[in-house]
């Protein structure tokens, strides 16, 4: 009795070094992005600032069109942060289009892996993942030649395009041992009853995996709204920036604008977090189930 209570307390010690360990860095990107840069660098030992302010949101949901009363002497702000609109919506573009065309495709290709098991449909999925082990920085430079020759530099259907194919892979190994675990004599009684093969797919399989495409669905999303080597590597105009790379470039040889980095961070971080809010009962049920029944 007393070793399962000292083993539930550890456990218990665990799971709360855990959530410290990820939120402790929240916490101090909120409480920075509350106060100004005079405040923040006037003492490292307090954690609380002695004045709370807005200006950092004010300054970047504006554009900095108000830069209120931290920002009123400023002599210099990031053209990035000037139109940080842009950023907003071509994250949101890229991550939403991304997170559609690879549930469409990635359905069809783990459909196809789950109901054909041929031999050289194994060995294209294992080949497939195994070309996720490369980094991405490996291929960076003949994805950017490539780009280069087919005119998609500089713009966001090039970024979606990359991440539609990096992420792909995944959707295979996520989706393929869910759509196996769906009996097969659903999808006949349906063919029977006048469904095509593709009808069966559409009204009867993909209803039944819901969980497992929300979880990968979710899972995309994240993924494509925050990365940055991507969009980094393959757009150089604040046009088509995305979020991860505006707060890249709050970092100069000459400026280090912490304050705005931490609200921007928060501002990228919300829908997220809202995205796992919502879908939280899908997400841990499919990928319970995906690594279960796989």
């Amino acid at each position: 009795m007393r070793q399962f209570l000292v083993t539930r307390l550890a456990l218990h010690a665990a799971n709360l070094v855990v959530i410290a360990f990820l939120l402790l860095p929240l916490a101090a990107a909120t409480i920075g992005a509350l106060q100004s840069a005079k405040s923040l660098q006037a003492s490292t030992r307090s954690v609380l600032p002695p004045e709370w302010t807005l200006d950092n949101f004010r300054v970047i949901l504006s554009g900095g069109a108000q830069k209120g009363a931290i920002f009123e002497q400023a002599t210099y702000l990031p053209d990035n942060v000037k139109k940080i609109r842009y950023a907003l919506t071509n994250s949101a573009i890229i991550a939403t289009t991304v997170t559609l065309l690879t549930l469409a495709f990635g359905s069809l290709s783990a459909y196809t892996v789950a109901r054909l098991r041929r031999r050289w449909v194994m060995w294209l999925m294992n080949l497939s993942v195994f070309a996720r082990f490369v980094p991405v920085i490996v291929v960076m430079i003949p994805l950017y030649v490539t780009f280069r020759q087919l005119g998609l530099l500089n713009s966001v259907w090039g970024v979606i395009i990359a991440l539609t194919g990096f992420l792909l892979p995944y959707g295979v190994v996520i989706l393929a041992p869910y759509f196996a675990t769906v009996p097969r004599e659903l999808e006949e009684a349906a063919r029977i009853d006048g469904c095509s093969r593709f009808g069966a797919f559409l009204r009867v399989t993909l209803p039944l995996s819901t969980p497992a495409l929300a979880s990968y669905g979710a899972i995309v999303f994240i993924v494509a709204w925050n990365d940055l080597l991507i969009p980094l590597i393959l757009n150089n105009r604040a046009e088509f920036m995305t979020l991860p790379v505006v707060i890249a470039s709050l970092v100069s040889d000459l400026f280090v604008f912490h304050n705005l980095m931490m609200a921007i961070c928060l501002i990228a971080l919300a829908p997220s977090v809202l995205l796992v809010l919502l879908l939280r009962r899908f997400v841990v049920e499919g990928l319970s189930a995906g690594a279960m029944k796989g």
